[in-house]
């Protein structure tokens, strides 16, 4: 798989040298299209994928504006502080949509109703924007990815003569509840995006923001229209179905869940307090690793909020039980004698609790579903350890 990330630079550098040294013109009969791809497995294509067609007589090319190169120096590093570029990929649509269809995805096409004017203006745009030198983008999952790119450079072409009916949207969705459109609340891909983006993922996105998402960049198409001699027409002139899938249930076992699992920790926390209480002792084990493990997870946290550029992970409430600053304490958690002030240390934890559930609720923020058994069992572990503090005081 490797491989073949590596080659699609040198492949798409290859046919974009071919189309540029041809200098292609389009004929009146060429087609530019909006090209929707269904969801696929894996968590990265769960959203499904954009790209534009430029077909006529002598050529048929896809635009993919959601190519990276894994031979890109500290590859991994700029992806996890969001500095890596992305690419335009240019090449034959055969082998594009072949992909696709190995991986079990539909695949539908827009053709746009342009002029021969607004084609050749889009396809030069469009070849000037796969040179070498323009080709690269950086990448930002919501405001700058493979669908709303195409959707920008149409809007640039058209200008004041494209307009979106903003009627396609029924319901006004949050970014965070977009998301879980495509993804299932209970797993584990959701709950990583829902621990490592923050709270301005939970405003309501806007009409032309819901267009992060191929699907609506289809139905955002489907309702617009182009300004002709100021009577507005149909921006998409046919719509064709490429290619059906034929469509495989998901399997989703609740006892590998995070609910599960996370609701089997919660009921070990609690039964371990339970134990302590009746003993009137205190696992002092267990309060040092639930510091070390919140502890560490809050860092992480942290430096994704303010050590990368990613514009969704800022303001993350996780931050409230995933309190950085419990790491310090680790040691004098798990001391027999504690000093006095980590009950108030303990009463600050309990009240951060408390804030999760005022966040949720007002929707500040919304946290991860399988986290709630964990809220629970910290809660009540935090504040049995309190209460045993004070009284050793």
């Amino acid at each position: 798989m490797k491989r073949f990330f590596f080659l699609i630079p040198v492949l798409a550098l290859f046919w974009s040298s071919i189309l540029f040294c041809q200098s292609p013109t389009l004929s009146d009969d060429a087609e530019i299209s909006i090209i929707t791809i269904g969801p696929g497995k894996n968590l990265y294509d769960k959203f499904g994928h954009t790209a534009i067609r430029v077909k006529d007589a002598d050529f048929d090319v896809a635009y993919n504006y959601g190519v990276y190169d894994f031979n890109t120096p500290n590859f991994y590093l700029k992806f996890a502080r969001g500095k890596l570029l992305y690419l335009l990929d240019v090449r034959r649509f055969d082998s594009f949509i072949e992909s696709y269809k190995r991986q079990n995805r539909w695949v539908k096409e827009q053709v746009l109703n342009l002029s021969p004017s607004e084609k050749s203006e889009f396809f030069q745009f469009l070849q000037n924007n796969a040179k070498v030198e323009n080709r690269a983008y950086l990448y930002d999952f919501f405001f700058d990815n493979c669908a709303t790119r195409p959707r920008d450079v149409l809007k640039k072409v058209l200008g004041d003569k494209l307009t979106f009916d903003d009627s396609y949207i029924e319901k006004s969705s949050t970014f965070r509840q977009l998301i879980q459109q495509n993804v299932n609340a209970n797993s584990w891909g959701s709950l990583g995006m829902d621990v490592a983006i923050g709270a301005v993922t939970d405003r309501q996105a806007t009409a032309w923001e819901h267009q992060f998402l191929p699907n609506y960049v289809y139905k955002a198409a489907e309702n617009a229209t182009i300004n002709l001699n100021g009577s507005p027409i149909p921006l998409v002139k046919e719509s064709r179905e490429l290619f059906e899938n034929s469509p495989t249930e998901e399997k989703n076992s609740f006892f590998t869940s995070p609910l599960f699992v996370f609701g089997l920790l919660a009921l070990i926390i609690i039964w371990v307090t339970y134990r302590d209480s009746k003993k009137s002792s205190r696992s002092r084990f267990m309060d040092a690793l639930i510091f070390a493990l919140t502890g560490l997870i809050g860092i992480f946290l942290l430096l994704l909020w303010f050590g990368t550029d990613h514009s969704t992970t800022a303001f993350n409430y996780n931050l409230l039980w995933a309190f950085a600053p419990s790491v310090l304490f680790t040691f004098a958690i798990g001391k027999k004698q504690p000093k006095k002030w980590l009950y108030r240390y303990m009463v600050l934890l309990i009240l951060m609790l408390l804030l999760i559930a005022l966040h949720s609720i007002t929707g500040v923020q919304r946290f991860a579903i399988g986290f709630i058994p964990l809220f629970i069992a910290l809660g009540i572990r935090y504040v049995y350890v309190a209460s045993f503090l004070k009284r050793m005081a």
